[in-house]
């Protein structure tokens, strides 16, 4: 089964709870699928990707599988929505939107705030790396899953990525000091980096990179790479996915 019809047929499905983490805009909600049994279980911050941009068909209902199968790993799974480009997103709004949505899961009833983890496809990979180490969380992260992350936006030098900070480098320096996650090392909590070696959309050397500099800053990093392209480290029937879930047992 595709993706796109494991999407299709996930929307069918209801999440044990709707969260609004805020009241200025109708993407600032997520939801959360619990595993059976009462808690508290760790949970799974989940940040789908679309390049930051509203335009894009992804939007949580693209990591909705990935959230449903964590489930069936003992997690629970916060799907996050978010403001994005073209709709009301951008620098710092759709940064403050994840910071919110992680810290709204204080005070939820049967989550183990103990073990968080933050996991995020494409875009949604680089936030969650910006995530793991935010100034003046209630909630912090335990570790750090990143998919196909463009884990460093002035390597990058795409349009969508200088207009979700706001400008250039060379215009506005301090944006990308506090957005841009090869800027913010060491991020202090574990990270698992997996990427295709085919991947056309964010070359794979982003994740080596990223690696390569986090381990000289003193941090914990595996990089997964796997003979696929973009979109199969979001697809839970795909290669890369088991890997992942190995992963997520330490926490």
């Amino acid at each position: 089964m595709s993706v796109v019809a494991q999407v299709v047929r996930s929307a069918l499905a209801s999440p044990a709870r709707r969260l609004r983490y805020g009241r200025d805009h109708r993407d600032q909600r997520a939801e959360l699928w619990l595993p059976p049994g009462p808690g508290p279980h760790p949970v799974c911050v989940v940040l789908h990707g679309g390049w930051w941009q509203a335009r894009r068909t992804r939007t949580k209902l693209y990591t909705r599988p990935l959230s449903r199968d964590l489930t069936r790993h003992g997690w629970a799974a916060c799907n996050v929505e978010y403001r994005r480009l073209g709709a009301g997103g951008g620098w710092p709004m759709t940064f403050d939107d994840v910071a919110a949505a992680i810290d709204r899961l204080a005070g939820e009833p049967g989550l183990d705030l103990r073990r968080v983890v933050l996991l995020g496809h494409s875009a949604g990979g680089h936030l969650a790396l910006w995530a793991g180490n935010r100034p003046g969380d209630r909630v912090r992260a335990a570790a750090v899953v990143a998919l196909a992350a463009p884990s460093d936006l002035e390597a990058t030098r795409d349009a969508a990525a200088i207009e979700l900070m706001g400008g250039p480098p060379e215009r506005v320096p301090r944006n990308y000091m506090l957005g841009n996650p090869i800027r913010r090392l060491p991020l202090g909590v574990p990270v698992l980096l997996v990427h295709g070696t085919l991947d056309a959309v964010v070359p794979v050397r982003r994740s080596r990179d990223y690696a390569a500099a986090a381990r000289a800053a003193g941090d914990d990093v595996t990089l997964v790479e796997f003979p696929g392209g973009h979109r199969d480290p979001v697809d839970p029937r795909a290669e890369p996915w088991p890997a992942v879930i190995r992963w997520l047992s330490r926490w």
